[in-house]
């Protein structure tokens, strides 16, 4: 894959995830926390994929398989042919890597995202976010009597000593 096309790649994909972040159109809470969770299915699956090209990329690599791959192609420098390739490959891999950084990058921030919206969507349900009424307080008189529990004291009694006779 050219350089070009890969930086091109990496920036739409943050880009993409940026606006889906920062949440451009309104939605609820549950709606984006579900969003989200398919932009990270993506993400992860995207990045497997990528595990997957970084392993044969790295098998490939060994010189032997490098060999193997040039030996139909004649030539009077062969070794320059294996450098070449080896070079290919190297720019390769590192182009992966640039973009499993990018993936990982993105699915931590992905995670905090979903987080925060499954939060917001807790705090709605519970009814304790901005706007949901006033704060519930441990204010005795507020709670019913139903609901209040009293705890029963016990008074300790004292067990009466024993006194020893004493002789005198």
């Amino acid at each position: 894959m050219p350089h070009s096309v890969t930086h091109a790649l990496v920036g739409a994909l943050i880009v993409s995830c940026s606006l889906t972040i920062t949440g451009v159109a309104p939605e609820s809470a549950q709606e984006r926390a579900a969003n989200l969770r398919a932009q990270l299915s993506e993400t992860q699956a995207k990045q497997a994929e990528l595990q997957v090209r970084l392993q044969q990329l790295e098998e490939d690599l060994k010189p032997e398989n490098i060999e193997h791959s040039l030996a139909g192609v004649g030539s009077t420098h062969p070794e320059e042919l294996r450098e070449a390739r080896r070079r290919q490959l190297e720019i390769q891999e590192k182009s992966i890597q640039s973009q499993l950084e990018v993936l990982a990058a993105s699915r931590t921030r992905l995670e905090a995202a979903i987080a925060s919206a499954d939060a917001e969507t807790y705090r709605a349900n519970a009814g304790i976010g901005p706007g949901a009424g006033p704060a519930q307080t441990n204010n005795p008189s507020t709670v019913s009597n139903r609901t209040r529990r009293h705890k029963r004291h016990r008074v300790k009694r004292r067990r009466p000593t024993r006194r020893t006779k004493t002789t005198e």
